[in-house]
């Protein structure tokens, strides 16, 4: 039974009550510093409240803090505060209270609160409480869609691309239409192969889709029942209810577990429901609701959909293709993008190759777009961008349409529509000629290998989508740098030699003890940077004006900056300054990295502007691709922590060496944060990938449990000058 009632006070058997004891879980999908925030402000609420609490984060450093036996035993409520699946099962028989990891952040008093009266998790399964009830269910729908998405697609790759070889390689064209393989040749084998893989796939998608809603449990209901859909024979169906039924019944599957473990069973049987019981009993009822009420409707959906697709022509296919077109564009694989796709690959199987043909079209022309972007208009972009645009060429010609990404996070407004435009003109290009794919996947590679019927057409359509990307790109970048720096766009390229000096100069020896001279030229860095983060849009000005201060004293010739004759005329307090200032987060963030105002007032902008600050150490290799990766990051999940605090991080080989940079923002940046404060204290950590591991995470855990301590925030938003702010940040470890 689930009970309401708080929990009874405990006892040391001398009549005196013990305090309360809780334990909390905490995690977080992307990153660690929302996992560790939401525990350190759940353990600060417990303390103020006299209460004991344990808190086991489980970030993505692994679980640290974990909660034994003992210590499950003896609580009296667990808070689960986390935005990804939790084990429960250790937690039977206690009260239960389950939120997202923001809400750890913003209202731990109140959890703690309402977890006293939390109902009782039962062995069955029976669900904890939740204060985020409300649009929950469309989120798990979300999430549950995606990760059968995310198994599906190897085996849709492996599949299609040996189908594709065998067919190129081992087979003859037919009078009939297509290529024909020999039966008991080599490459026959390797096609059966594929044919694994490709059907494979439709069940992968079902039963994923079903383990994200229910678990281990609806994992065999939910492979089955995609199999089931698969197999049109099963409902006398010629075409099967291919990938859309395989959604069906993985959604299917996953609440019906739910629904199955709520069901009380006697102790004896609670052992085996979840891999005996439920697993039969869900795969049954599945299968046969699908093969006798469902199958035959959906099939004929589908089949009605595959014949009206295969009477489409002329403006027809046209509408089609620019559609597909537009949404394999859009997002470069993600979830719209992986919608057309699905669609086209799914009829396939039917016959229907048309529509797979638009989208191989489309699917290419985002990465060979913004490659040739680069090549026309090569003053627009920075030398790593360029560089970039080779390697989005090379990814294009393979169909990898998410080597566009870059690109469109640097520039969304700019690269986006024009990705859009690009993909549906070839996609209707396509849809007009006819032209035909026999595999799931995309691009020239398609075509080379023999998958694609009306190759000429292909070629055009994809090398007139290419063209219209890249020039829309070209045009629309040209037009907003003009705009927003209201003067010539060559006024970016002028400062490109600086980003080479601040390479070199920085790294010179002698660099880490004229804190002292690098103050002198400050003001001036100041000026620089702010008219470079205002006048300019590019990437390149962009980042050299975040980095002008470090320009700035190469040109000046400050000591450690300029060349090793100078080294001797540094001055004595300069000179015994590394040993007055404190060591903060191991030597990795030092009085170089470290800025008392900012001059930037948004996100990007001051991404760029930390970069440039982390430059200034000479372990930043690459400033263009830091600034890039940190942005990619921002993209998956905000770094904004509440507080007025903000991590932006990067892990990426554009540094040399673990650096960390702090600076503070008067006005606040708007950061996305949680509780909906801007950010005045940003901290920014870029690791090299051979130490993105444990180095990286360690970083952002110690930073994200120092700055829950309001005294610590206050007394960095008060330190007048650089050398107190690194006297407070000496606190961190």
């Amino acid at each position: 039974m689930t009970s309401t009632a708080g929990p009874p006070p405990t006892g040391h058997g001398d009549g005196e009550p013990q305090r309360l004891r809780l334990l909390a879980v905490t995690a977080c999908p992307t990153g660690i510093a929302h996992t560790y925030m939401a525990a350190e402000k759940l353990a600060q609420a417990a303390e103020s409240r006299g209460i004991d609490m344990k808190v086991e984060t489980q970030g993505s450093i692994g679980a640290e803090n974990i909660l034994d036996d003992n210590d499950v035993s003896t609580a009296d409520g667990v808070i689960i505060a986390a935005d990804k699946d939790v084990d429960l099962s250790r937690f039977v028989g206690k009260r239960v209270l389950m939120v997202g990891v923001a809400e750890g952040i913003r209202h731990p008093e109140r959890l703690i609160e309402q977890v006293r009266s939390a109902p009782v998790h039962t062995a069955d399964g029976t669900a904890a409480a939740t204060t985020a009830a409300t649009g929950r269910e469309r989120s798990v729908a979300y999430k549950a869609l995606m990760n059968g998405v995310s198994y599906m697609i190897p085996f849709v790759v492996v599949g299609g691309l040996l189908i594709a070889i065998s067919l190129s390689l081992g087979g003859h064209p037919d009078p009939s239409g297509g290529l024909v393989i020999p039966k008991d040749s080599f490459w026959m084998d390797v096609n059966n192969i594929g044919v694994i893989g490709f059907t494979l796939m439709v069940p992968i998608l079902s039963g994923y889709i079903a383990y994200a809603i229910g678990d281990r449990p609806a994992l065999v209901p939910g492979m089955i029942g995609g199999w089931i859909a698969n197999t049109g024979s099963l409902y006398d169906s010629k075409a099967g209810a291919g990938f859309i039924g395989a959604i069906v019944t993985g959604f299917l599957a996953g609440y019906l577990v739910l629904w199955i473990k709520k069901v009380r069973v006697p102790k004896f049987v609670q052992p085996i429901m979840p891999i005996i019981v439920i697993p039969i009993v869900a795969t049954t009822a599945l299968g046969l609701f699908f093969i006798n009420v469902i199958g035959k409707p959906i099939s004929w959906v589908f089949e009605h959909l595959t014949s009206w697709l295969g009477g489409m022509t002329g403006t027809s296919a046209i509408l089609l293709g620019t559609i597909l077109g537009l949404m394999i564009a859009f997002d470069m694989g993600g979830p719209v993008n992986k919608t057309a796709f699905l669609f086209g690959a799914g009829l396939i199987a039917t016959g229907n190759q048309a529509v797979m043909g638009m989208c191989a079209a489309a699917i290419p022309v985002m990465p060979l777009g913004q490659g040739l972007a680069t090549l026309i208009r090569q003053r627009l972009y920075t030398e790593q961008e360029r560089e970039t645009g080779l390697a989005s060429l090379f990814m294009g010609c393979f169909g990898i349409s998410e080597g566009a990404i870059p690109f469109a996070a640097a520039r969304p407004a700019q690269v986006i529509p024009a990705n859009m435009l690009g993909g549906a003109v070839a996609g209707a290009v396509a849809g007009l000629a006819g032209v035909k794919d026999a595999v799931p996947h995309g691009g020239p590679i398609v075509a080379v290998l023999g998958a694609v019927s009306g190759v000429p057409m292909f070629f055009v359509a994809v090398a007139i989508g290419t063209a219209v990307t890249a020039v829309t790109t070209v045009a629309l970048v040209d037009v907003s740098e003009r705009r927003r720096r209201g003067e010539p766009v060559g006024h970016g390229v002028t400062v490109e030699p600086e980003l080479a000096l601040v390479g070199a100069g920085v790294g010179t020896p002698g660099a880490g003890a004229v804190v002292a001279e690098q103050r002198a030229v400050r003001g001036e860095t100041v000026a620089a940077s702010g008219m470079g983060s205002r006048g300019s849009s590019s990437p390149a000005a962009s980042a050299v004006g975040a980095t002008a201060g470090a320009g700035s004293a190469v040109a000046e010739g400050a000591p450690g900056f300029g060349s090793p004759a100078e080294e001797p005329s540094m001055s004595p307090a300069s000179e015994v300054l590394p040993e007055a200032l404190p060591e903060v987060l191991s030597g990795y963030l030092t009085e170089q990295t470290v800025k008392v105002r900012l001059d930037a007032g948004d996100q990007e902008a001051v991404i760029r502007e930390m970069a440039g600050l982390l430059a200034r150490t000479g372990k930043v290799v690459d400033v263009e691709e830091l600034v890039a990766t940190a942005l990619r990051r921002e993209a998956q999940g905000t770094t904004g922590l509440g507080e007025e605090i903000a991590i932006p991080h990067a892990k990426t080989d554009a540094v040399s060496a673990p650096v960390v940079g702090f600076a503070r923002s008067a006005e606040g940046v708007e950061w996305g944060s949680l509780d909906g404060t801007k950010a005045r204290l940003v901290f920014m950590i870029a690791v090299p990938e051979a130490a993105a591991g444990d180095e990286h995470l360690r970083i952002l855990a110690l930073l994200s449990r120092k700055l829950m301590d309001a005294g610590f925030r206050e007394r960095l938003l008060a330190a007048g000058d650089e050398s107190t702010v690194l006297g407070v940040l000496s606190e961190v470890g």
